[in-house]
């Protein structure tokens, strides 16, 4: 008898599980974009980047030791750490930088492209074998998520802002893979506070050195409960938290597999909009169902058709 004779119709529940932490993770990430845009006009985007960054760190840094004890800091390679959070980092600042040349929709749609690059990556260098499903998955998200778009929004450009996006795309799904593959012995909680410590450290020290050479130092004295929550918001939540079970998800799916749920993040953004008074979209929701669909197809959970 095969061994796919015995295999279950169901998928595993840890894939399930995988899928579900994965989905947390963007909804988690949306619901800082309202606060995002509240506060990145307050300060400079290096500034803001590596405020962002400590935050989250500092909320991070203590849950990882009570789990696994203060040792585990001297445990883990501190350099590595820096290297790969730099990518994290440094994908963070051309974000906020491409977004400011080329608008939301830029960001948007180039951001989109994640499972292509992440799908792109380990086929180079995992020997990953493109099938059907995943070909087909990849395309139904892809198209959930130009559906979920508001092109009026701001417009559309391809010139330098779509690159920085762009290269923003490429810095943060390498800082993703690298934080799950450099780091073997490590948990996802460990993986995840040392690598954003790393970008924190490195954007900082971009940060300090713009303050050097010039750019006004982050002026504090007008914020108020507001500013503060908001950035919290960004940093501690739409970062920390959401980037701690992107990391899970990334361990048990694969880079390219867990980047298909991102072009739903629009569908998680009109939610939470909707909650606070906004207006139900549901072309956005059709967009949505369209990316779940393409997310199941591509792991074999709905399969093309019965073997014989």
């Amino acid at each position: 008898m095969s061994v796919e004779a015995n295999t279950p119709a169901t998928p595993a529940p840890s894939l399930l599980g995988a899928n579900l932490i994965c989905m947390a993770s963007m909804l988690v990430w949306a619901a800082g974009l309202p606060a995002a845009d509240f506060i990145i006009p307050l300060l400079p985007a290096d500034q803001l980047s590596a405020l962002r960054m400590a935050l989250a760190a500092l909320a991070l840094l203590p849950v990882w030791a009570l789990m696994e004890g203060p040792g585990a800091f001297r445990r883990v390679n501190w350099l590595k750490g820096i290297a790969v959070g730099s990518l994290i980092g440094l994908g963070a600042w051309f974000l906020i930088q491409g977004q400011a040349r080329g608008g939301a929709v830029t960001a948007a749609v180039i951001s989109a492209t994640l499972p292509v690059v992440g799908i792109a990556m380990e086929v180079v260098l995992d020997g990953r074998k493109l099938s059907v499903a995943l070909v087909l998955g990849l395309l139904l998200s892809l198209a959930g998520g130009m559906m979920a778009l508001d092109f009026k929004a701001g417009g559309m450009s391809m010139g330098f802002g779509a690159l920085l996006c762009f290269g923003s795309v490429l810095s943060f799904t390498l800082g993703s893979r690298l934080t799950v593959t450099a780091f073997p012995g490590v948990s996802p909680i460990g993986r995840t506070a040392l690598t954003i410590s790393g970008a924190a450290i490195a954007v900082s020290t971009v940060a300090a050195l713009g303050i050097a050479f010039g750019t006004p130092p982050p002026d504090f004295s007008a914020w108020g409960w507001k500013e503060t929550l908001a950035l919290l918001a960004f940093s501690v939540g739409s970062l920390g938290i959401s980037q701690l079970m992107w990391i899970m998800s990334v361990e048990k799916l694969g880079i390219g597999l867990s980047g298909l749920h991102i072009n739903a993040a629009p569908f998680y953004v009109m939610i939470i909009l909707f909650l606070l008074g906004g207006r139900w979209d549901w072309g956005q929701a059709a967009a949505a169902c369209l990316v779940a669909f393409g997310v199941l197809i591509a792991q074999g959970i709905i399969p093309l058709g019965r073997r014989a």
